[in-house]
């Protein structure tokens, strides 16, 4: 994806999470484009040239790399010169920790010259080296989708405490607190503060743990300042900064346009999985005791594998959760351009009930033809009929499977 755009445009920014590889896919770029030269900002000396002379920092005829590109946003005026004044395609690939257009000292979001490239966490797909085509296949296939597995509830719940940071899945399940600890640390005292003053980060380190308990719920401002003590101003600006940083997402909410009882409000994901369960204290022990949090973390893993896959997915679509005023709700629901819909509800456990599919067929009323499948995605082992269009699949079908 990355070296198809340079093949067209300018400037390419692969923008992510701190720890997902973003300098290491830039690297392996470079390595493999002739004429190439790389410049790291976290070196002292490298950040003091770009800030004394950004225009000569720039200077290069080949592919200039530069990576932590938020450390010195000066440097996009000079960039925006060298590629007006030399319109050729591939000229830079930057990289960057923080949402580059949320950057509080950014001169110019280069409009029309650069393309955003967002990096994930890693997907299962991607460390089991797997497809990772559940959303084309489930578009392509439909009601007649079919997948067994021989995972268990343990090995789903192993995997979501897990996570998906590169680190964080080559350690030891003893050893990926520390890496977590000190993963949300960096992220407050470095990322966040580059992005906007704040004054108590105490009270964001508390927003962290409590948005975690939330994970799965409806994102109510309100309902949080009042839990929170953060006055609500202060708590929205939290939220858009945590979003800006890549560890919260919201999934909008999604309507038929056909009923005005559907709920606008957005839900809360975590970004990965691992770091909710650690805010949470949880590991895949405590998640599946009684009380655990396995149904929300589950959740929450599941939609978020989704995300990662809609960025490569040959289907054009996106992603929303559905929920009525009256509590009809599911958890996932992808659409098309075209109007195609896939939903999906997601259940820890093993055996599905049929009031488990309870907003599945309401889905499948109110939208007909265009509802192509409806899939609870569950820890059982096969995969089940649930009459017209509605199936139960184990989770793995997310990675395993292909178009």
């Amino acid at each position: 994806m990355i070296a198809e755009a340079l093949t067209d445009t300018r400037v390419v920014t692969i923008n992510g999470a701190r720890q997902v590889g973003k300098s290491t896919l830039a690297s392996l770029i470079a390595r493999t484009t002739p004429g190439s030269l790389v410049r790291l900002l976290d070196d002292p000396t490298t950040i003091r040239a770009a800030t004394d002379d950004p225009t000569g920092f720039v200077d290069h005829d080949g592919l200039l790399v530069i990576d932590e590109i938020q450390l010195a946003p000066e440097l996009f005026r000079s960039i925006k010169l060298a590629v007006d004044t030399d319109p050729r395609p591939g000229r830079f690939l930057l990289t960057g920790s923080a949402r580059i257009l949320a950057l509080r000292d950014l001169p110019d979001a280069l409009p029309g010259r650069m393309e955003i490239v967002e990096l994930w966490p890693f997907s299962q797909g991607e460390i089991d080296d797997t497809p990772d085509s559940f959303v084309d296949a489930a578009f392509a296939h439909g009601h007649e989708l079919e997948h067994n597995s021989s995972l268990r509830r343990r090995d789903y719940l192993d995997r979501v405490v897990r996570g998906g940071y590169p680190e964080a899945v080559r350690r030891q399940p003893g050893r990926r607190s520390a890496f977590f600890d000190s993963y949300l640390t960096t992220l407050i005292e470095r990322d966040v503060v580059e992005l906007a003053l704040i004054e108590r980060r105490g009270d964001l380190r508390r927003l962290l743990a409590l948005l975690a308990g939330r994970s799965g719920g409806l994102l109510v401002p309100a309902a949080l300042a009042a839990q929170s003590g953060i006055p609500r101003s202060t708590l929205t600006r939290y939220l858009e900064l945590l979003a800006a940083v890549f560890l919260i997402k919201q999934i909008p909410a999604w309507s038929t346009g056909q009923t005005r009882r559907a709920i606008g409000t957005p839900k809360l994901a975590y970004v990965d999985s691992g770091v909710a369960c650690h805010l949470l204290g949880q590991d895949a022990t405590r998640l599946a005791q009684p009380g655990g949090a396995a149904g929300a973390m589950m959740e929450n893993f599941v939609v978020m594998e989704l995300a990662r896959q809609l960025t490569w997915s040959a289907e054009r679509a996106h992603l929303y959760h559905y929920r009525t005023k009256d509590k009809v709700e599911v958890d996932a629901v992808i659409e098309t351009a075209d109007g195609r819909v896939v939903g999906i509800e997601v259940k820890a456990g093993a055996t599905v009930r049929a009031e488990d599919l309870a907003g599945l067929r309401h889905l499948a009323e109110r939208l007909g033809h265009r509802l192509i499948a409806g899939y609870v995605l569950y820890t059982g082992p096969r995969t089940l009929p649930f009459g017209d269009k509605l199936q139960a699949v184990p989770i793995d079908a997310l990675w395993k499977l292909s178009a």
